[in-house]
């Protein structure tokens, strides 16, 4: 399922820190329309003699399938139909302009009709119901990835495993509908228009007078009140003062509030620009925690890169991601991925919440932010969409450590990898910055990517 338990968490945007805490409802981000998606069931009249057989029962199979994508599809509106050939798929297509995809559902075999759909470049879905439409799906599927069309295959006796593609649809309707907000002085850079190209996704400029005028309006005994909830459930605080941790909740309020007025999913700001030149009150750090393990998006240093990853993973997965500055160390076949900001919900927002220690950003001892002591032994998926060319990069690991060190960034989770060595090669095409996602989600990113027409380059 898409995203399991995002929704409800983003509810949370604008709760008090008791209420956040309970789980209370108090506000809404803005709802993403439905995906409309044509469900179209491909198969020869059933008295030819072919696969599945002569006389195949299609219409009872087609009422089958279709209740049970919408069970387990429930944010996507289908809209069924039936096309025996090429000839019938050219004019579905023709009175389709209003869908956002196609699954075509291949029942049976040699129609056409995947092939007529798929060449139009529009997101496709082909699925083999076993047995029924394999011979087709397989020329079709592996001609589309040759020819790199958008079209995503699914051959598994798991249904769950069709309904994990089909709702890539979905995150996609997510991404259509989200803002991001991008705090900053400067030009908007071209990785801006590429987001809104490639996702769909707004990307709304915020100055830093802007910011500073919220953050002169928020309600600072709330901030005080989000900075003791921060202090009550970290392990120890170790430098920041609790005044120091207030200024924090005072950023966070900030960003809640011009989140709920720009109706935005995600922020990002030029946290050490505008820091260092002294038009930052404080730093985000604790917020963006916070923003993360309640389903949005806190990303760091104006890089919309991995907001937009961010953004992408969560509204799929139902996870949040850690963006790091990755350190890679081949005695010992590892990566270790750093930063200031890092979510204690690994697992999304109802899931359980791991241990964290409250420190001070690294390089300038200055600020508060979280150490998060994520868990090990599990498997991570790390990924970076790049709207600007059009590709995915994408490695895994094994978390085994949360390295102790006072050089660098607070939170350092080191994994193991398959080849330390070949990580090294060529980290330079994608700059330095990379997005953790907890779990085995390459396949689903796979997928995702191959729908907005992005190339998924496998590092390592």
């Amino acid at each position: 399922m898409c995203a399991a338990g995002v929704s409800a968490a983003a509810t949370l945007l604008g709760a008090t820190p008791a209420a956040a805490a309970r789980g209370s409802e108090e506000s809404k981000p803005p709802a993403s329309a439905k995906a409309k998606v044509g469900l179209v069931f491909t198969h020869r009249p059933p008295e030819e003699p072919t696969w599945p057989n002569r006389g195949y029962d299609y219409e009872g199979r087609k009422r089958e399938l279709t209740e049970r994508l919408r069970l387990a599809c429930p944010s996507i509106d289908f809209v069924p139909t039936t096309v025996q050939n090429a000839e019938e798929a050219t004019k579905l297509l023709e009175s389709a302009q209003d869908l956002d995809g196609f699954v075509v559902y291949m029942v049976g075999i040699w129609t056409g009709a995947g092939r007529a759909i798929a060449v139009t470049k529009r997101p496709t879905i082909f699925v083999d119901d076993l047995y029924a439409g394999s011979g087709e799906f397989l020329i079709e599927y592996s001609r589309a990835r040759r020819e790199e069309l958008p079209v995503v295959g699914v051959a598994s006796s798991r249904f769950e495993d069709v309904a994990d593609a089909v709702n890539c649809f979905d995150c996609l309707a997510q991404l259509r509908s989200a803002t991001i907000l991008d705090v900053m002085d400067h030009a908007p850079p071209p990785t801006a228009a590429a987001i809104t190209d490639v996702c769909g996704t707004r990307v709304q400029r915020v100055t830093s007078d802007e910011f500073k005028q919220a953050y002169d309006a928020a309600d600072v005994q709330e901030a005080r009140q989000w900075a003791q909830r921060w202090m009550s459930e970290a392990e120890k605080v170790v430098e920041p003062s609790r005044e120091v941790i207030e200024q924090s909740g005072h950023m966070y309020v900030t960003m809640r509030n011009l989140m709920q007025q720009h109706g935005a999913r995600a922020i990002t700001i030029d946290c050490l620009g505008l820091l260092y030149g002294g038009k930052l009150p404080a730093y985000p750090c604790l917020g963006y925690s916070q923003l993360n393990n309640d389903g949005f998006i806190g990303a760091c240093e104006s890089d919309l890169r991995s907001t937009i990853t961010m953004l992408a993973g969560t509204s799929l997965i139902g996870r949040p991601g850690f963006i790091s500055d990755p350190v890679i160390d081949t005695a010992k076949n590892q990566i270790i991925y750093a930063h200031c900001v890092a979510p204690t919900k690994v697992y999304g927002p109802t899931g359980p919440t791991n241990p964290c220690h409250i420190r001070s950003h690294s390089e300038d001892r200055k600020g508060a932010v979280l150490r998060s002591l994520m868990p090990l032994n599990e498997t991570v998926t790390t990924a970076l969409l790049d709207p600007t060319r059009r590709a995915m990069v994408m490695h895994q690991g094994k978390s085994v450590e949360n390295v102790d060190e006072d050089k660098a960034c607070r939170t350092k989770l080191a994994c193991t990898v398959p080849d330390a060595e070949k990580l090294l090669a060529d980290w330079d095409l994608w700059r330095w910055h990379r997005v953790t996602f907890y779990g085995d989600h390459k396949r689903r990113f796979t997928q995702l990517a191959t729908l907005l027409g992005c190339k998924v380059v496998q590092e390592g």
